[in-house]
């Protein structure tokens, strides 16, 4: 090889090394975001637990399954996030019905989940049906304590709360069942566990599953709570005027919207399974 040759050889040589010595500086020049440690522990807190069998058929989330209804609720989970994010984040969700077996708990339920298992988002599920609480009941736990005992006992929400390993969700149980729940639900407790529940953590959805609005004035007392309220309707269940009125009323407070539940419409073009909620 020529002594020309090689010079150019190793001029080749000397442009290559310069260029990837200016790679590997504009790399490390680039500004990384520091995860701030104490979100680190508080995710590691939720995700290191043993996770719930959630074996309930209706809760379609919990699975790994990309089916008709999954996609659904996938679709109502970025919806609710596009309506609720801003400089002020609306994430003190309730979500109610007009009558009783609408699917309002299954709503709360698989929205929760869906939520819960989105990188971005911690999510606290309350139940604040204290009439028929059955959250508990779908997820097959036990709980000795609950919303109940924070709001006649003074227990701390802390001492309430379960982590369910899946995804990033925490239950808060109702406890127990009353019979007459309005007085301890418009309570100055309850205003100030809704107030704390918010500001805690703000990047946390916290969402409420309430008892029908009618004939109950639970859901409307908590509506004046919380951020905003969506609003559960199944097909052929509420009669047309208590519909009307009752989101009439909602409007008072921020509704968020309506979800169109059990629409055979769309069983027929997409799955069986929607059908059974």
């Amino acid at each position: 090889m020529s002594r020309i040759e090689e010079a150019l050889k190793k001029a080749a040589q000397q442009r290559k090394q310069s260029r990837e010595e200016q790679t590997d500086s504009a790399v490390a020049a680039v500004p990384q975001t520091p995860v701030p440690a104490s979100l680190k522990r508080k995710v590691s807190a939720l995700l290191d637990v043993v996770p719930l069998k959630l074996n309930h058929l209706m809760l379609a989330t919990a699975r790994d399954e990309k089916t008709a209804v999954v996609e659904e609720y996938n679709k109502l989970r970025s919806t609710l996030i596009a309506l609720t994010s801003g400089e002020k984040p609306l994430n003190t969700i309730m979500v109610t019905s007009t009558v009783s077996e609408e699917g309002k708990t299954m709503t709360a339920l698989n929205l929760a989940i869906s939520l819960a298992k989105e990188h971005d988002h911690t999510v606290l599920l309350v139940d604040a049906d204290l009439r028929r609480p059955s959250i508990h009941r779908y997820l097959d736990i036990q709980p000795e304590v609950g919303l109940v005992h924070c709001l006649r006992d003074n227990l701390p929400i802390e001492q309430a709360l379960i982590k369910t390993g899946v995804g990033k969700l925490v239950v808060l149980p109702a406890g127990e069942a009353i019979k007459e729940p309005v007085d301890l639900l418009s309570s100055g407790r309850m205003k100030a566990i809704v107030k704390e529940l918010k500001q805690r953590y703000p990047d946390r959805y916290v969402i409420f599953d309430t008892p029908p609005a009618l004939p109950f004035a639970d859901a409307g007392v908590l509506a004046g709570m919380v951020d905003t309220t969506l609003f559960v309707v199944r097909e052929g269940k509420a009669k047309l005027d208590d519909l009307v009125e009752t989101l009439e009323e909602f409007k008072r407070h921020h509704l968020l919207g309506v979800v169109y539940n059990d629409a055979h419409s769309f069983v027929n073009r997409q799955s069986y399974y929607y059908g059974n909620y």
